[in-house]
């Protein structure tokens, strides 16, 4: 079993922040000076080493280039006033990425490599956590099959790295949302509550579709009626009633057991509210919306965070949302900002310290 101390370290000759502003980056575009790589061989994990961020060498053979095996996570890491680094919740993705894993007949990734491998790349790059509120570093630990052989079939050999990339707001001003009824993201008994690449993938479509006539995401429905809401493209989805009460899709094997979506949870029961996790129809949310009782409709998710939603609309029928009124969501969003950021007591063991 690899062990923490036996994980080979190259460090960078100079590093890249020496040409950067960690301020108001946008998602995605700069990687920290190194990464995480390990390999799945013989059935055991291998060569782990933290070395400088580079390109891969492939074969374009690669199982994971044909039949899809790829799975990964998204986490983030904060810095508090003083400049001590926190990863928040980080074993929980850990846990769901092996559930990932499990679905898609993949190796797991012990804690050895997952979690310590990621404490000591996040201790050589810590000076790549932006400061800025808002702003945060988003790690993104990642597995592909590696087999060179065409066939479909369970591949021998995976690759396990991890990659950490520095960010500002996913979304900073408030969204659009379409609700999708053409399409499907999942069904029961596929890989939606699986992190699997091919679920994106095959979510590029409609999300474009929406984007042309001025939507920012879509939020899916069921496969069989299309007609009971089940997640946005990024993120989990809640609704706010009047009298404190939430309304959130159920986790039923088709969406996303959400991390930032069970700390939404744990928050709202904590000030007060009724969270109902339950199948919600489109004509429920049409008839709560025109007797005003629907009062906010926000997304939750690791690169999301607290994300407000302005509008959705459904086929011809717009909710639209005023957003500046709102008490719920913000008060969500500041809560969860006040723990990552260290402004408050971690009251729920949220943090690990780096």
């Amino acid at each position: 079993m690899t062990k923490a101390t036996d994980i080979l370290i190259t460090k960078v000759e100079t590093s890249k922040l020496n040409d950067l502003n960690l301020e108001n980056m946008p998602f995605g575009k700069f990687f920290s000076d190194h990464m995480l790589e390990a390999d799945f061989e013989n059935g055991e994990w291998k060569n782990v080493e933290i070395k400088p961020y580079q390109p891969l060498v492939i074969e374009p053979s690669m199982a994971s280039l044909h039949y899809g095996q790829a799975i990964f996570e998204g986490v983030k890491a904060y810095k508090d006033a003083a400049g001590n680094a926190f990863v928040f919740r980080p074993y929980d993705n850990f846990k769901r990425f092996n559930i990932s894993a499990e679905r898609m007949n993949m190796p797991t990734v012990p804690e050895e490599i997952f979690i310590d491998g990621l404490k000591q790349l996040l201790a050589l790059d810590k000076q790549w956590i932006p400061s800025k509120e808002d702003h945060s570093l988003y790690i993104r630990p990642f597995m592909f099959s590696t087999d060179n052989v065409l066939g479909v079939q369970t591949s021998h050999t995976y690759k396990f790295m991890i990659l950490l990339s520095p960010t500002g707001p996913y979304y900073a001003k408030p969204m659009r949302i379409y609700v999708e009824e053409k399409y499907t993201r999942a069904a029961p008994g596929g890989v939606g509550y699986a992190k699997a690449a091919g679920n994106y993938g095959a979510s590029m479509l409609a999300t474009a579709e929406a984007k042309k006539i001025g939507y920012d995401q879509v939020l899916w429905t069921d496969a069989t009626e299309h007609k009971y809401m089940e997640e946005i493209g990024t993120m989990n989805v809640f609704f706010a009633f009047a009298n404190k009460k939430i309304v959130t899709p159920a986790l039923d094997g088709n969406i996303l057991d959400g991390v930032t979506r069970n700390s939404t949870i744990q928050l709202l029961e904590e000030q007060g509210y009724t969270v109902e996790e339950r199948r919600i129809s489109i004509d429920e949310l049409k008839e709560k919306h025109e007797a005003g009782e629907l009062l906010e409709v926000f997304g939750t998710g690791t690169a999301a965070t607290i994300s407000f939603i302005k509008e959705l609309r459904y086929k011809d029928y717009t909710m639209e949302f005023d957003t500046n009124s709102w008490i719920t969501a913000p008060m969500v969003k500041a809560e969860l900002n006040d723990i990552r950021y260290g402004k408050v007591a971690d009251r729920f063991g949220w943090l690990m310290h780096i």
